[in-house]
């Protein structure tokens, strides 16, 4: 890496620990990195938590599975560790090993796949914490409405109910123990699974499989009362179908959360669900639902969304429309 973009990283690392998420002197830090992951960033990343004065430990291991067991010795780690950052393309998000962290106290930072590119544009050159303001706007607002509708371009027609139970991923954290952390430029609402029906398309990029990624035709799929029943649209859309029906659990194929993407540093999908999750003005949709028991998850992405909150439209096709809204995400896009 030459001589500027290497100390560009190294200072997108220092934004992570500093600001994204802070570490103290003495904290215990783990980083993982599958041998999928990118290496520099973990380097740099232990570099930059060395220099706010934590303690941190890099694991590198063979990648397995896009969504599977951690390893051992990561289990070991997480369970003693203040903060984990992973990197690996092997995502651990509600694997035993995080939920074992989690239990004790541990912030899980989840940025799989992240590479050094991707660190930059993510990270280090956008307003991180202008980024929580819009999370949290977008939040609150959609957790104080009855229902959302989300449409595109490319023929998406969905409509769901929203569970004022509300989602912890987007709310403040807890005072003790520990919680999950995503990359910014993401927010969403919770939904009752059961409520969603239409038609839900993605044009994006959706992953896993590993087959999958940046999508040359949509995969076209018919939500009823919250499960995919029908899917159309090409070869993507059969790989897709064999891929979650291949596990034999009707919950694989059971819609599982809305997200609204707005990260500046991602104007369009890459491959990279990490970041395709976040590309600015997107929706990202989950699929397959963990916590009631689908032994998988997956999620996808469609561009240039049109979505109403109730009947107040907040987004037409990929701009945000809102007033209030439109005033935080312009300043992002600056």
């Amino acid at each position: 890496m030459a001589g500027a973009a290497a100390a560009e990283l190294q200072q997108a690392a220092r934004v992570l620990v500093t600001e994204v998420r802070p570490v103290a002197p003495g904290d215990r830090v783990l980083i993982t990195a599958d041998s999928k992951a990118d290496l520099q960033v973990a380097r740099a990343t232990r570099a930059a938590v060395q220099a706010a004065g934590a303690i941190p430990t890099v694991l590198s291991y063979p990648a397995g599975t896009p969504v599977g067991p951690a390893p051992e010795a990561v289990t070991a780690a997480a369970t003693q560790a203040q903060h984990w950052i992973n990197f690996s393309v092997g995502y651990h998000l509600y694997s035993d090993a995080y939920e074992a962290a989690i239990a004790n106290g541990c912030i899980y930072v989840e940025l799989t796949g992240m590479d050094a590119d991707m660190m930059i544009r993510t990270i280090g050159r956008v307003d991180n914490a202008l980024l929580e303001r819009v999370k949290t706007l977008l939040y609150r607002r959609s957790q104080a409405v009855e229902a959302v509708r989300l449409t595109s371009p490319a023929g998406c027609d969905v409509i769901m109910t929203v569970d004022p139970a509300g989602d912890h991923f987007w709310e403040d954290p807890p005072a003790d123990g520990g919680w999950p952390q995503m990359l910014g430029g993401q927010s969403g609402c919770m939904v009752f699974r059961e409520s969603v029906n239409g038609t839900l398309v993605f044009d994006g990029a959706a992953w896993p499989p590993d087959s999958l990624g940046l999508l040359e035709r949509p995969i076209v799929m018919t939500v009823a009362d919250g499960y995919v029943t029908h899917f159309s649209g090409g070869p993507e859309a059969e790989l897709y179908e064999q891929w979650l029906r291949s596990f034999g659990n009707a919950e694989a194929l059971m819609f599982d959360h809305f997200c609204y993407g707005f990260n500046p540093g991602v104007p369009r999908p890459t491959g990279r669900i990490l970041e395709d999750e976040r590309v600015f003005g997107c929706v990202q949709i989950g699929i397959g639902a963990t916590e009631l028991g689908s032994p998988t998850h997956s999620d996808g992405v469609v561009l240039a969304p049109s979505v109403w909150l109730d009947d107040h439209q907040i987004q037409a096709d990929g701009a945000y429309v809102d007033p209030e809204i439109a005033a935080l995400t312009d300043r992002l896009l600056a």
